[in-house]
């Protein structure tokens, strides 16, 4: 892929790479991935050749230390900052926050970076639950932006509107502080489940259980007798547990008596709509809307992958499925980090071409 020696980047929180492998594609040299998740180390290098995995906490972390470590300068009009911090804090459905508190404050963490390097470019993606309000981590990061001298754009939105195959709902950020922002423009057309998986795009089709033990890792989780039942009796193509939640051996207990309520459990995916959000628990038709459109099993780890537009040439490495499935759900997807990737070489270039 060509790769802009102008432009770079610093991929902070950058899990498994998918951040830095879309922004590498629009042709940004990506410095660095930050995360201190050791378990994405493999994943991350093996994808993103010539990008460095900096395996820190950056709650711990000193930003000079980082100038050492990958001579990045201070005040470079061309760095970009990208920050897509995790924060199930602040997740629309998240119902243990408890477990997240301690991770609400780190894209003020990421702020530290900032104020010290102050890069050319901002990127953060989020949750759609994060709030922007100037009571907010968020707000109180938006608001030092903003007294920093840059232009500051954001907005929750669907990333289907781009083409991304998932009903996707995200916080997306862009700022700079040599130009006005924008964020990159919606398109008119969306990607369905259709567009990316099934036979026709060269996903074979397999049973509940499948392990493959090759590269491309289409893997899917086991089913009990139990399930394989519900999800025969499932209409294909969008189907729910509504057909089969009346019959005594086949009923989930939890749901009886309570009408339609998260009908979108143990459900299929629709053909011809964009996926729902790909979790970090895709692989469990227990967690959503997972089910294959028509094959009775949840969707494999590759079929995840896809939807999140990771290439199929991605290589992941984990040691479950479970540690893999988190790898992709948290992932930004790379279409959509080289769609914010051009927008801001478009931005750049459209006032003034690359800075000196």
């Amino acid at each position: 892929m060509k790769r802009n020696k102008q432009f770079r980047a610093v991929d902070f929180f950058s899990g498994a790479g998918g951040l830095t492998y879309g922004l590498r594609v629009a042709g940004i040299d990506v410095l660095a991935g930050i995360d201190n998740d050791e378990s994405c180390k493999m994943t991350y290098e093996v994808n993103n050749s010539g990008s460095k995995y900096l395996c820190k906490d950056i709650s711990k972390y000193n930003p000079a230390e980082l100038a050492k470590e990958i001579g990045v300068l201070r005040n470079d009009d061309n760095l970009i900052f990208a920050g897509c911090a995790p924060c199930q804090y602040w997740s629309i459905i998240n119902t243990t926050r408890e477990r997240s508190r301690k991770g609400k404050d780190l894209i003020l963490d990421f702020q530290r970076f900032i104020d010290y390097f102050l890069p050319g470019y901002i990127i953060v993606e989020n949750v759609p639950g994060v709030s922007s309000q100037l009571d907010s981590p968020m707000g109180r990061f938006i608001w030092e932006l903003e007294s920093l001298g840059y232009h500051v754009a954001h907005e929750v939105t669907d990333m289907s509107a781009y083409g991304i195959p998932q009903s996707r709902r995200r916080f997306t950020l862009l700022a700079s502080r040599l130009t006005e922002m924008t964020l990159p423009k919606k398109r008119q057309t969306k990607k369905s489940v259709r567009d990316s998986i099934g036979v026709h795009n060269g996903f074979m089709k397999i049973g509940a259980g499948t392990k493959d033990r090759s590269p491309f890792l289409h893997t899917v989780s086991g089913l009990s007798e139990k399930n394989i039942k519900r999800l025969k009796l499932t209409p294909r193509d969008g189907g729910n547990r509504t057909k089969w939640q009346a019959i005594e051996d086949l009923g989930l207990d939890c749901y009886r008596n309570k009408g339609n309520i998260f009908h979108d459990t143990y459900g299929r995916m629709w053909w011809d709509k964009p996926a729902p959000t790909i979790t970090t628990k895709f692989f469990s038709i227990s967690n959503g809307r997972f089910a294959h459109p028509e094959e009775n099993r949840a969707i494999s780890l590759r079929e995840g992958a896809t939807l999140q537009t990771f290439p199929k040439k991605y290589k992941f490495h984990g040691s479950s499925i479970q540690s893999i499935a988190k790898m992709i759900g948290n992932a930004v997807p790379p279409r959509f980090a080289t769609i914010l990737g051009r927008h801001i070489l478009k931005t750049a270039a459209s006032h003034g071409g690359q800075h000196g």
